[in-house]
């Protein structure tokens, strides 16, 4: 007889605390490693907090499923998965349902949906934000693939997702791979955001001149306000963490090399391909790539000059504007993301519901913050929204904020301390305002060595300059 209404296999940290937040929601589970010892030590650990199943093999996991299967995949993305749902797919029935879970590349969770299907089975990409506390005390869940698969699995995930409001932070993204989409630019924002929060520490450091503790202290102050989110939160955590070998803050003997695992490059690029205008997510994907230049950032600083060290603004009012410009350019990133997002639902035929995407990452997820109520609300008034910057409270927020933005820009060049996703947002701003821009030259140098053609301000069609020629203006188009 058949006891688990669900299956993990891959049980890591992130897939351990899934199925213990499984089982502590009174569900039945069955859990399964590649390698025994590690189910073994699972069972071991946590065994008394529900109803484990421990299962030796693929097989053992498969038979001790009642029908439909519902399997959760939590292994490295990539080939693993590959591999997986490979062994696991001569084991299962039509109907079963295959629950990637992990961080997958939303274009192999196409393929796998496709491939899938044509097996008889059903395939799940779910985003899952919050990191491994999150996944053991509630995440923010991102489903994408079958409505019907997402049926049979929505008591599950919807008990063990953050809850804010008493609304579950997880919601059918939509078919294929939305779900894995969306935690892409999810993670994609999260870079933005920690950027931008690291050249607010920096410009402190380097230009205000404050100390790491005092540092601290105004994160925790800017916390209370519009800036209130995890990561402001935990910014002054780690800013007050005294390291015991020295004695000093952690953070000033951590080396400033910062990693990355793929999903902000993949939004980038993907931005790129839908042609959306990614600033502040692209130049923090950058900024970490210049940061692993240790070695020639250490010669380039013996070598390369900057300016000269000068008196600035008064530090309380600079302090002030960092954080109006660390504002402004926070809700350009989450700009810049949605209109990503509302673009791809175009290009995949998705129908994201991007109010409900702000709804569920209230809770559970890293970039949960106040404002995401906000875009929830533009969202629920003015669902074909092209861009938050539209919305009234956006607008507002960040015309009041953009004449500090701008001060902490100039006294950033000035002092030499780069601030490019500061920067870049604030050219995004500026750039989105303006009625006409210097693209028509642009076109006018395509034009003339690549007869690529113009548009003209006064009149209909396509042209075309012979500029080594005649330079007759000549139509294009018919």
């Amino acid at each position: 007889m058949s006891e688990s209404v669900i299956g993990v296999t891959g049980l890591a940290v992130m897939g351990a605390n899934l199925a213990r937040n499984i089982a502590r929601r009174g569900v039945p589970i069955a859990v399964h490693n590649r390698t025994p010892a590690r189910t073994g030590e699972f069972i071991d650990a946590y065994g008394e907090e529900g109803a484990f199943t421990a299962a030796e093999s693929l097989e053992d996991l498969v038979d001790a499923l009642e029908k439909p299967r519902r399997i959760i995949v939590m292994v490295k993305a990539g080939q693993p998965v590959d591999e997986v749902i490979s062994e696991l797919t001569p084991l299962l029935d039509e109907g079963d349902i295959i629950i990637d879970a992990g961080n997958s590349h939303f274009p192999d969770t196409r393929r796998r949906t496709a491939e899938c299907a044509e097996r008889g089975l059903r395939f799940m990409g779910v985003g899952v934000s919050g990191g491994e506390e999150g996944a053991l005390l509630g995440p923010s869940i991102m489903p994408g693939g079958d409505a019907d698969a997402y049926a049979a699995v929505t008591e599950i995930l919807t008990s063990i997702a953050a809850q804010v409001d008493g609304t579950p932070c997880c919601v059918h993204v939509g078919p294929d791979g939305a779900g894995h989409y969306v935690k892409m630019v999810h993670n994609g924002i999260e870079y933005a955001d920690i950027q931008l929060i690291a050249e607010a520490y920096d410009l402190l450091t380097h230009v205000a001149g404050l100390d790491t503790a005092a540092i601290g202290k105004i994160f925790a102050e800017w916390n209370s306000g519009d800036l209130e989110s995890f990561l402001i939160e935990i910014t002054a955590t780690v800013l007050a963490k005294t390291d015991e070998t020295t004695g000093g803050p952690l953070v000033d003997v951590i080396a400033d090399q910062a990693e990355q695992k793929g999903t902000g490059r993949w939004t980038a690029i993907d931005a790129l391909d839908l042609g959306v205008p990614l600033t502040a997510i692209t130049e923090a994907v950058f900024a970490r790539t210049l940061s692993s230049l240790s070695d020639e950032r250490r010669a380039a600083a013996a070598t390369l000059g900057g300016p000269t060290p000068g008196g600035g603004a008064n530090r309380d009012d600079l302090v002030d504007d960092i954080r109006q410009a660390l504002y402004a350019s926070k809700v350009v990133a989450y700009a810049q993301g949605f209109a990503q997002m509302r673009a791809a639902s175009q290009a995949y035929g998705w129908d994201l519901d991007l109010g409900a995407m702000a709804t569920i990452w209230r809770g559970g997820c890293i970039i949960r913050a106040q404002f995401l109520n906000r875009i929830r609300d533009a969202y629920a008034e003015h669902p074909d929204l092209d861009n938050l910057l539209m919305v009234p409270y956006f607008t507002q927020a960040v015309a009041d904020a953009q004449d500090a933005w701008r001060r902490v820009v100039v006294t950033a060049t000035e002092q030499g301390v780069a601030v490019p996703a500061f920067s870049s947002s604030l050219s995004y701003y500026d750039g989105y305002r303006r009625e006409r821009g210097p693209a028509n030259l642009i076109q006018g140098l395509r034009d003339f060595f690549g007869a690529h053609t113009y548009l003209r301000t006064d009149t209909e069609g396509s042209f075309h300059t012979r500029w080594g020629q005649d330079g007759a203006e000549v139509r294009t188009d018919g």
